[in-house]
């Protein structure tokens, strides 16, 4: 059994508070620190009405080093689990390595002024990580997260080769507002507006922003409309996978939120280049995020269900192999469990799971890594023990045939 130190209070930090609460053989002595120490509050006394545990409460501002590490000292944790803001990753893990303690996060590091997300921030602490004996585990969500161990487990179980590597994700929540982000609503912006790329035959193809398009029918779901993105883990993906030709990333998204979004863009609002206004200096995308609902609050209005998955085509032992492996995930049964909707539990859940990983030992050596740079099975399991049910099947889906 282990202390964590959990840092962010958003709908992800609950869900990771009430996960680890549910599994005391694992986690001992749970603590709860935002910036906002009344959220964490609020957090706990949730979670002690569910599980009777106490959560410990502490305020911290994760832009500041020295904050961390007085907040880490006090409570002297095993590991971070890190599900604030992308910005604060490289702080965090500074803090971690000034404490000496494990680590752990949920999404790659992000600067503040550059709409740009990538891993090669934190890969250059690998060194300082494996001198200190430390670990550093990246990118514990669903996507990037549970979606690396799906490949991981299909490269070990179903594939001698990985040829076309497709990766679905699918929300069919309904919330009734007219727009609202399930998770923060800068980060979300900035990731939707930007240019895609995918990976073909060893190189980036850059497109431009909801360039590519197909309908897909998701089970569960019906059938929707999904856009070719760019995302975080098929970066550490096309150089962890050998032989891959293709990797793609498509997300769903209904006609009512690109309309919004085009509005936005066309306004201005999604910028993050600072403006004057009223003699004050303020940033257009930190704006509108003010202006939008709190993804926390989405949760009690939340129905309808996600289904994330990956499509591989590939060989074994010389014959062609295609296999479809997802997760199917209802909103308000998590809101039932873990008041919180299901964007932020598909996300918590691997985050408790990673962190279980590493304390139990199945996953833990010093130096910094992503998911499927360990044994996926027992990642795997716990999955299916934790809330998020998998499904593994043979498919005759092509993706490429789908209508656009």
């Amino acid at each position: 059994m282990s202390r964590v130190l959990i840092i962010g209070a958003g709908g992800v930090g609950r869900v990771v508070t009430h996960k680890c609460a549910q599994n005391a053989d694992c986690f001992s002595d749970i603590w709860l620190a935002s910036r906002t120490v009344s959220k964490c509050d609020q957090i706990a006394s949730e979670v002690s009405e569910k599980t009777g545990r106490t959560i410990h409460t502490a305020a911290v501002d994760a832009d500041s080093v020295a904050e961390l590490v007085s907040l880490i000292r006090k409570v002297n944790p095993f590991m971070i689990i890190n599900v604030a803001l992308p910005y604060q990753d490289l702080t965090i893990m500074d803090a971690c390595l000034e404490t000496g303690v494990h680590y752990l996060d949920t999404a790659n590091y992000e600067p503040l002024d550059e709409a740009k997300f990538e891993y090669s921030w934190q890969w250059a602490y690998r060194e300082r990580f494996e001198k200190a004996g430390l670990m550093a585990l990246l990118g514990s969500g669903f996507d990037p997260g549970v979606t690396n161990v799906f490949c991981a487990y299909m490269q070990k179980h179903h594939f001698d080769t990985m040829d076309y590597v497709d990766i679905l994700d699918c929300n069919g929540g309904d919330h009734g507002y007219a727009f609202a982000t399930n998770f923060n609503p800068e980060i979300n912006i900035r990731e939707v507006t930007s240019n895609g790329r995918y990976f073909e035959n060893g190189e980036w193809i850059e497109t431009k922003p909801m360039q590519f398009k197909k309908q897909f029918d998701f089970e569960q779901v019906g059938p929707k409309n999904m856009y070719l993105l760019y995302h975080e883990e098929m970066e550490s993906l096309s150089v962890n996978l050998k032989g891959v030709k293709r990797m793609r990333f498509w997300m769903t998204f209904g006609d009512a939120y690109l309309k919004h979004l085009e509005v936005f863009r066309n306004i201005g609002l999604d910028s993050i280049e600072p403006i004057m206004f009223e003699g004050r200096e303020i940033v257009p995308i930190q704006f509108l995020k003010a202006l939008l609902p709190d993804p926390a609050s989405l949760g009690p209005r939340t129905v309808g269900k996600t289904n994330i998955g990956v499509i591989v085509k590939g060989t074994k032992d010389g014959k062609p192999v295609s296999r479809y492996i997802y997760n199917i995930c209802d909103h308000q049964e998590c809101y039932r469990e873990t008041n919180a909707q299901g964007v932020s539990y598909t996300t918590g859940v691997p985050a408790m799971i990673g962190a279980m990983m590493m304390i139990q030992g199945n996953w833990m050596k010093a130096g910094v890594y992503n998911m499927e740079e360990f044994d996926p099975d027992p990642f795997m399991a716990a999955l299916n023990k934790q809330g998020l049910p998998w499904t593994d099947i043979e498919t005759d889906i092509d993706v490429d045939a789908l209508p656009a």
